[in-house]
């Protein structure tokens, strides 16, 4: 028995090793790139750059306060829009597993969830701008919103299936109305994982440039109607990345790298908060 304890605890520390060695490389391609980003791009950033719009061309300094205002109006509107909506959908996909109409809602989500960016862009160009004439903040945020929709609802589904039934049974037992189970009992219990999916979908869309490059457009001004296009970070970076002029070059490097601060401060928090709320089940 002894050889064979040898040779079993032999294949398993080189598969280990096999597996640790995958995942470095594996890490470091996506190191280099933080690191270069964050070496191009930090020194870019200044009071300026955060509050000032950018400048003419041929003109040095400027900066990108309309883009940060763009997307955060972006992902706030596509918030208001999808997180209500993705959560009650996921609510009903999750009481309501062996419905048909469950099932093809929840195969509508898997391929809304595939569909390329850029095609949700062309969909909503369709439908929000050729119509109206005019590129427009709201059409941005509709874009968005549609692509958070499957990661809100997904999440919240899995999140709300994982809690024991025992949980609404008691709940429903005590006489408590159907509705208030669900909104006193059931989703505070399921609120890390539903957060988690939450966040994730915004880091997901807030550096999508494709769907807003036909919807929002962009703007050199500052602008909050959502009536008008409007930047954002991900096209200021797109524009600037491709023009001639270094001054614009330098600008795109610094948006990026706002960028990638938001992208890993929302990845962060949401491990933070949920380690905080979650429930041994």
């Amino acid at each position: 028995m002894e050889p064979r304890i040898g040779i079993r605890n032999t294949k398993s520390m080189i598969y280990k090793g096999v597996i640790i060695f995958f995942a470095f490389v594996i890490t470091v391609p996506l190191i280099i790139v933080l690191l270069y980003i964050i070496k191009q791009g930090i020194g870019q950033v200044n009071w300026n750059f955060l509050t000032h719009i950018p400048a003419p061309v041929g003109e040095k300094g400027g900066g990108i306060v309309n883009a940060l205002t763009g997307s955060f109006i972006l992902v706030m509107v596509a918030s208001v829009i999808a997180i209500p909506l993705g959560i009650l959908a996921g609510i009903y996909l999750s009481e309501n597993p062996g419905t048909k109409l469950a099932y093809y809602s929840g195969l509508c989500v898997d391929i809304l969830q595939a569909v390329p960016s850029i095609v949700v862009g062309i969909i909503f160009y369709l439908w929000l701008v050729k119509p109206f004439h005019s590129f427009s903040a709201l059409s941005g945020a509709v874009a968005l919103a549609v692509m958070m929709l499957p990661i809100v609802i997904r999440s919240t589904e899995q999140t709300l299936l994982l809690l024991p039934p025992s949980l609404k049974e008691a709940a429903l037992s005590l006489g408590v109305p159907y509705h208030r189970v669900i909104l006193k009992v059931i989703v505070p219990c399921g609120f890390a994982g539903i957060l988690s999916g939450i966040t994730l979908s915004i880091a997901r869309v807030i550096g999508e440039t494709a769907p807003l490059l036909f919807t929002a457009f962009g703007s050199s001004f500052l602008s909050t109607s959502l009536f008008k296009p409007m930047e954002s970070l991900p096209h200021v970076i797109f524009t600037y990345a491709t023009s001639p002029y270094d001054d614009q070059h330098d600008l795109a490097w610094g948006a990026s790298f706002i960028l990638l601060v938001f992208v890993l401060t929302l990845n962060i928090i949401t491990k933070v908060i949920t380690r905080k709320w979650k429930i041994q089940l």
